[in-house]
């Protein structure tokens, strides 16, 4: 039996049996021991000591900081994340390596992390940095021991190897469709927990606004938790109370994330609007959830499986060749149209009488 078989039976991840199985943070309690006890009822420990026996396979670390902020303690069962490491698992088995698991709280993560260089039990990190700040990033290099790849972020100004998102450019294509099918009236839903994506994200959908002679006004700006796929009634209370202040509702809305624009699909339903007769709704990651969502959510396509492909590849080359150059790739982004986003009510309105 493999891990693979035992996460099937147990209806988790790969990297959940793989915490478990470490004794590594970063699951419930509940979901150990039903892992511990399917391994255990398969056998799989017994494997495992003769498996011990052999020459030891080259192995690589995923390291995330979890339960902060948007990466939360079962962070390997969040769509964004869970499509990453599956890509990732794959390309390491393409390349030799096997993939070890390891989650770390933010209290007093110096320790833990030289802790875990201390152990030596792989041959590189790939760390996710999507919650992590340029001073805690610094840090870890500092203090890893090992060939170093952050993923989800990047700094420009630190010598470490960084494999991001084009950010900007995702979110100036968001702001651009919208604009080019004819809104004019764009409100801005923001994650409450702020990341250096997000930053980005605002950056470059403001761009697209500022070329079309547009601005997001700050009472058509809202902020809500990243993390929440259902409607949230923080986004509904901020939206009656702009709507009592007599102003009209913006014709469409971009979302920093999928996540929030899936809740923010859910908190207007509730309210009364449809989308996207009444309101538009652009999300950004193109999670599996975009496309089961009804309608469809427009979003900006992350290619995760390339950016996979390329950490794993570049702490392959960084361990064999210990180059002190370090390399910062940004992957471009890819806008999807789907259905959650129209032409506005009037301006469609206006088509069909002169059609």
């Amino acid at each position: 039996m493999k891990m693979e078989d035992i996460a099937k039976l147990a209806g988790v991840s790969k990297a959940a049996v793989s915490l478990a199985l470490n004794g590594k943070p970063g699951i419930s309690a509940e979901t150990r021991a039903r892992i511990l006890q399917i391994a255990d009822e398969n056998g799989y420990a017994a494997k495992t000591k003769t498996a011990a026996a052999e020459p030891a396979l080259k192995s690589l670390t995923f390291l995330a900081f979890a339960n902060s902020g948007i990466v939360l303690e079962q962070y390997y069962e969040q769509p964004f994340f869970r499509e990453l490491i599956h890509h990732i698992e794959d390309r390491c088995g393409q390349n030799g390596f096997s993939l070890i698991y390891a989650s770390v709280e933010h209290e007093n993560y110096g320790e833990k992390i030289r802790a875990l260089a201390e152990e030596k039990r792989s041959d590189g990190v790939i760390l996710l940095g999507t919650n992590l700040n340029q001073s805690q990033i610094a840090q870890i290099s500092h203090d890893i021991a090992v060939p170093l790849v952050v993923m989800d972020t990047c700094f420009d100004t630190l010598p470490v190897h960084f494999v991001g998102i084009n950010n900007v450019m995702g979110a100036y294509q968001a702001g651009a469709h919208l604009c080019g099918i004819g809104h004019r009236s764009i409100g801005y839903i923001a994650s409450n927990v702020r990341i250096h994506n997000f930053d980005e994200r605002k950056r470059g959908f403001d761009a697209a606004l500022h070329e079309n002679g547009l601005r997001v006004d700050e009472s058509c700006t809202f902020s809500v938790a990243p993390t929440i796929l259902s409607s949230q009634e923080a986004l509904k209370q901020q939206l009656t109370d702009y709507l009592k202040a007599g102003d009209p509702l913006p014709t469409a809305f971009f979302c920093e994330c999928d996540y929030i624009a899936i809740s923010a699909i859910k908190t207007l339903g509730e309210l009364g609007y449809h989308i996207p007769e009444d309101v538009s709704v652009v999300g950004f990651d193109n999670i599996s959830e975009s496309r089961i969502i009804t309608p469809e959510l427009t979003t900006v396509h992350v290619a995760k499986e390339r950016m996979a492909h390329l950490a794993v590849d570049l702490l392959i080359n960084a361990i064999a060749f210990h180059d002190p150059i370090k390399t910062k790739i940004t992957v471009d982004t890819e806008f999807v149209g789907r259905t959650s986003s129209a032409a506005p009510k009037q301006l469609a309105a206006s088509s069909r009488i002169d059609a």
